[in-house]
């Protein structure tokens, strides 16, 4: 196997030369950060990126290098790039071999398929990596899924905005409510949460999924981990979506936003608490 790296690469250009490494008959491309940016969870169907990127792309050896390399520097001749022969391994059980059980609360794990839940007995939500984000691992989802695990569910109904790999909605499902509805504009994580709610043996009655559009019906719970800025412009539809009282979770935002968000809601919607994980932050807020 033969690793193609790319260095300094802008944000704009990144998911092109991407598409034109593949092209190119790369086996896999993988984005990284250059310089240890931080970069918020993505607004629903957007791909989030660092504002410089390495970009990794793996060849088999019988691919002709020298004619790749010499259609990328005629394509994009501003790119720099090094080869580096790597050992043969399967490259994709390398890259989950680190994900581990999570626990969050006392008794919501979230565990991938190919590892035995560590406690049977919990309420264990079996969630492999994917296009659609999600996983618990980012500070926001795992302040929401805490949140969640200590809510009174039962006969509840809740929305789950902007559902990515269908996290929340499914594990509010299996914490008691009695139906999720999971939206997204994003096409492949609608995918991947029917996919994930199958995998979980979930009652598909239970689950509603489509695009934000399609919402139509008042619940009692709302999760929007997002971003700021559509957070701001989401208030009024989310004063349409809750029923009276309703609870409104949102996430996404960095804790030194928190302050912003809080006012623009109000005085539509009281604060009930907030929580911070590292630099994140997770509000939780009362339908008046």
């Amino acid at each position: 196997m033969l690793q193609l790296k790319i260095e300094h690469c802008d944000r704009d250009e990144a998911e092109l030369v991407s598409d034109f490494l593949e092209d190119l008959g790369a086996v896999s491309v993988t984005m990284t950060d250059q310089y240890d940016d931080p970069i918020l969870e993505p607004e629903p169907g957007s791909v989030p990126l660092w504002p410089h990127v390495v970009l990794h792309a793996l060849y088999e050896p019988g691919n002709n290098i020298a004619l790749i390399t010499s259609a990328l520097t005629a394509q994009y001749p501003k790119l720099s790039y090094t080869l580096e022969p790597l050992p043969e391994q399967d490259w994709e059980r390398a890259c989950l071999v680190d994900l581990k059980p999570q626990r969050f609360g006392k008794r919501l794990w979230i565990c991938p398929s190919w590892l035995t839940p560590p406690v049977p007995d919990a309420i264990n939500l079996i969630l492999d990596p994917g296009l659609a984000f999600g996983t618990g691992s980012h500070p926001t989802t795992a302040l929401c899924l805490t949140g969640l695990e200590q809510m009174d569910l039962a006969q509840k109904t809740m929305i789950d905005y902007g559902c990515g790999s269908g996290i929340l909605a499914i594990a509010a499902l299996k914490l008691g409510a009695t139906h999720a509805y999971a939206v997204d504009i994003d096409d492949q994580a609608l995918i991947a949460t029917q996919n994930n709610a199958e995998t979980n043996h979930l009652d598909l009655t239970t689950l509603t999924l489509g695009y934000p559009d399609s919402l139509h019906t008042r619940v009692d719970l709302l999760i929007a981990n997002i971003l700021l800025a559509p957070l701001l412009k989401l208030k009024t539809r989310f004063l349409a979506l809750l029923k009276n009282k309703g609870t409104l979770v949102v996430s996404g935002i960095l804790a030194n936003q928190a302050t912003q968000l809080i006012e623009a809601y109000q005085p539509e919607f009281a604060l009930i608490s907030s929580n911070r994980e590292d630099d994140w932050a997770v509000l939780t807020f009362e339908m008046n």
